[in-house]
Parts: structure tokens; C-alpha cells; sequence
């Protein structure tokens, strides 16, 4: 298997290392991957996250366990358990998918570890796509509010929603962004300001409650966000608060958009009623924890609701930015990301 490495991930050797993404920016660490167990447990822990990141880590560490010579029934096994690490994003379903295939055939271990690698180069390429179409919605000296993180820390290339934005800059448009610190977790503060830092691109930290304020007072031109699962309806599942930065654009005639890879678009799903919205340990709401330490500012038996993500209807989008194009609301009321066009588009390439 060929070495590859990308912002948060090393594959070298057949070895599976992760940066641990909950100790940034303040440390940057890596940790060996070597078994399912560890990997579940970065997962749920956020050390490793973003859906295409996690799924291409799984995919890898897969590829890994059959390089170092797990029987076919144990790579079944490890399978079956990664595809429920995570049950709002579904790129790690559809990864695990694709590896699940791949088993059926006598040639199954090339055909596994093919199949891992070719997932982490094709992300690469559908987030160059996206930035592509993406950066084709912004005018220059656009001022645009992101939420959580969508870069190259959660994916195999330069992101989404982030990598629009990366693109935009590269292409001197003169862009700032306003950064929501993405409460509870804080993967705004931590990570995307970090990365449009690493970037020199301008930008503003803000918390989540002070978005209204910027939009009232005009000083936001657009709002670009990612996703985790895209429902055939064109809702979409998202870090928790994207819902109420859909509404308040709205309301203040902001066009908001979308951003992901066709992975992301589950046509089994019917709309964003169906999708797993994933409840998460009260604790994170309760204080913090990181690289400094914890700090809790909550009673320590404070009843806590914990809704890792929330859905924003497809009424409240503008655009929807894949790696196949830009779609706005006639293609998706048409059932772009219905069944047979959205197989239709995988099997063009």
C-alpha cells in the first residue's frame, strides 16, 4: 500500500497515524491507529472527526489490517462495527460500504486495500470540485460566516465549506470570514480559526449568539456551512446551530449555502426527518475540556440536552455545492439527489 498523508492523517509504512484533532490548537499530536477499538474510540471522542476524514481514516485503517494479514471474517467484522461509529454521517456508511463489496471476490485483499486508496485520492479530487464551484458563487470582498469546521482537518484535501472558502482567497477575492466558535464543542474556535491562521486568510473569531447581531448590522454577504448527511429532499444534517444560521439568513436575506461531496447525499433518505441525529455526553455542555484542561462552569448534577447536530430544511437553502455542480432548488424539487440520479452521477466518475 502507498504511503499518503494530508493534513490530520499519516499512512506510512502501513502504519495508520491520526492528528488528535481535540487537543488542537494549543498541541499537535499524533496517535497510532492500529485496531478498531482505538479507532472507534477517537471517533466518539472527536479525536479523529469531520465525515469524509472519518470515513477515510476507517477505510485506511481497514487496508491496514489487511496488509498486516486479518482473515476475511475479522476484516467482515471490523466492518460492520466502524459503520455505526458515527450514525449521522453517512460517508462512513458509504465507505464501509464500498469495502463490504470489495470483500466479495477471491482476489479480496488487493481488492480492499484498492478500494481504501482509491476513496482517499477521489476525496482529494471532489474537494478540489467543490472549491471550484463554490468559489464561482463569491464576489470579491464578500464577508462570509462559517460554522464548525469544514477543512482540511476533516478531510483528505482542502475541505469543503473551508475549502470554498480557501479557494475563494487563492483566487484574491479579498474575502473575510466571520468564524463561529461552534458551541459545545468549540470546533470553530479551535480548529477552523487555526486553519484560516495557517492559511493568512482574515478572519474574526465570534460566538454563536453574536451572528444575528453581525447580520442586522449588514456586515455578513454570505453563510457557508458543510454537512454530514444530505437527505434526498435536500435537507441536511449539520454541527448543531446550523439550523438557526438558515433562519436567520433567511430572515436577512443572506444567501446561505451548502457544501459537501456526493458521499454525503443519502438517497435512501427521504428528507431530514429520517436522519439519526446523535446525542452526545452531557458533560461537554456542562464545561470544557482540551489541551489547558477542564473547566466546568455548570453544576456538577445539571440536567443536560446534547444534540450533536441538527437539520436545516431544504426552504432555507440557496445553493447546493457538490463536486458534480452547483443546485439550486428546481433541480432538487426534480429529485437530483433521488436514487437513480444520484447512482447515475457516481457511475459518470
Amino acid at each position: 500500500m502507498q504511503d499518503r498523508e494530508c493534513l490530520a492523517l499519516r499512512l506510512q509504512s502501513d502504519r495508520l497515524q491520526l492528528l488528535d484533532q481535540s487537543r488542537l490548537p494549543q498541541v499537535q499530536d499524533w496517535f497510532a491507529v492500529d485496531d478498531v477499538d482505538t479507532l472507534i474510540e477517537a471517533i466518539h471522542a472527536l479525536r479523529t472527526r469531520g465525515a469524509p476524514m472519518i470515513a477515510i481514516a476507517a477505510a485506511l485503517l481497514v487496508a491496514v489490517r489487511v496488509q498486516h494479514g486479518d482473515e476475511h471474517a475479522a476484516i467482515a467484522d471490523a466492518i460492520e462495527r466502524l459503520r455505526t461509529a458515527r450514525p449521522t454521517a453517512v460517508n462512513l456508511m458509504h465507505a464501509m460500504d464500498a469495502l463490504r463489496a470489495a470483500l466479495d471476490g477471491d482476489d479480496w485483499r488487493v481488492a480492499v486495500v484498492a478500494t481504501a486508496e482509491a476513496l482517499f485520492d477521489d476525496d482529494r479530487a471532489l474537494c478540489n470540485a467543490m472549491a471550484e464551484h463554490g468559489a464561482a458563487l463569491v464576489a470579491p470582498g464578500e464577508r462570509i460566516l462559517t460554522h464548525c469546521n469544514t477543512g482540511g482537518l476533516a478531510t483528505a484535501g482542502i475541505g469543503t465549506a473551508l475549502g470554498v472558502i480557501r479557494r475563494a482567497h487563492e483566487q484574491d477575492k479579498g474575502i473575510s470570514v466571520w468564524v463561529d466558535e461552534t458551541r459545545p464543542l468549540l470546533q470553530g474556535g479551535r480548529l477552523t480559526a487555526w486553519e484560516l491562521g495557517e492559511l493568512g486568510i482574515d478572519y474574526r473569531l465570534i460566538a454563536d449568539s453574536m451572528a444575528a447581531s453581525f447580520m442586522a448590522a449588514g456586515q455578513v454577504d454570505r453563510v457557508i456551512v458543510g454537512a454530514d448527511r444530505i437527505a434526498a429532499n435536500g435537507d441536511f444534517a449539520n454541527k448543531i446551530g446550523t439550523y438557526g444560521l438558515a433562519v436567520l439568513a433567511r430572515h436577512h436575506g443572506i444567501p446561505f449555502a451548502v457544501v459537501a461531496p456526493h458521499t454525503t447525499v443519502d438517497p435512501a433518505c427521504s428528507s431530514g426527518d429520517a436522519i439519526p441525529i446523535e446525542q452526545r455526553d452531557a458533560a461537554e455542555v456542562r464545561g470544557v475540556t482540551g489541551a489547558a484542561g477542564e473547566l466546568c462552569w455548570a453544576p456538577a448534577n445539571a440536567r443536560v440536552a446534547n444534540p450533536a447536530f441538527d437539520v436545516t430544511p431544504a426552504a432555507l437553502i440557496d445553493h447546493w455545492v457538490l463536486d458534480t455542480g452547483v443546485y439550486e432548488h428546481a433541480a432538487v424539487a426534480e429529485g437530483v439527489f433521488g436514487p437513480k440520479t444520484t447512482a447515475a452521477r457516481r457511475n459518470m466518475g
